[in-house]
């Protein structure tokens, strides 16, 4: 209907990023769906700010912008979070869940395991910062030529080890039993076909995660295929289907 508000999607970026991913994605989205970037403290313009390392601090910070006020009607809303941003959006839902605050229509996780599978980046969290160096090269996080003390290094590694210490954090705590019940949302996991990290296969293990359905898509791409236009378009289209969902149908 022309008059319905666009299905809002919040989206939560990767380690050591901004939201600049999202910048090229009201396009590739389509019609009826208006993204959200949520930038995270300690980067870009919140550089000042003190950056999240564990789920307190996090979920301090992000909260208040998904709380309702009584008799305020809540629009149905997606969350995509890409790599540590899957963690982000998957901790998110579930404080939403424990605090009996409605939650997204949709959870959205990219390149990245659950909780309870290895993962390579969150594991090298202290990791020496030659052997970390050597892990991001091997993802392609790092410009070419990029060598310990230099202005790269300097400026982004402190984020990126942050970051990487906060995923850490948030796959602990996930692994903490699930007040008021399990989690019911449906779960859309996204894998890129050529990621050295995470293997599409391994998407698999969310449906342990949820009692809502779980569907599995492989998208082209590396582990950055958040930057490439198919991904925006599949979660345009699951947008649409949550908004279609969310009307009333007629009774025949």
């Amino acid at each position: 209907m022309p008059d319905e508000q666009p299905v809002p999607l919040h989206c939560f970026a990767h380690a050591g990023a901004g939201v600049s991913s999202f910048h090229a994605w009201p396009a590739g989205l389509g019609s009826g769906v208006r993204a959200v970037p949520h930038l995270l403290p300690g980067r870009d313009g919140r550089r000042r700010e003190p950056r999240a390392t564990g789920p307190e601090a996090l979920l301090a910070d992000l909260m208040d912008d998904f709380r309702t006020t009584p008799n305020t009607p809540c629009e149905p809303y997606v969350l995509y979070g890409h790599s540590l941003g899957a963690l982000v959006a998957y901790t998110l839902t579930r404080a939403l869940h424990e605090a009996g605050l409605p939650g997204p229509a949709l959870l959205a996780v990219g390149a990245c395991q659950p909780p309870d599978v290895a993962s390579r980046l969150a594991d090298a969290c202290g990791e020496s910062d030659d052997r970390l160096l050597h892990l991001l090269e091997s993802t392609g996080a790092v410009p070419t030529g990029t060598v310990p003390g230099d202005f790269w290094f300097r400026s982004v590694m402190p984020v990126l080890r942050d970051d990487l210490t906060l995923a850490d954090s948030l796959r602990r705590a996930a692994r903490t039993p699930v007040r008021g019940g399990p989690l019911r949302v449906p779960v859309l996991a996204v894998a890129g076909a050529d990621d050295p990290l995470v293997r599409p296969a391994e998407l698999a293990a969310w449906r342990h995660w949820t009692d809502g359905p779980v569907a599995t898509r492989t998208l082209p791409g590396d582990h950055f295929f958040v930057r490439g236009s198919a991904l925006p378009r599949l979660l345009g289209r699951a947008c649409r289907v949550v908004r279609r969902l969310s009307v009333p149908q007629p009774v025949r």
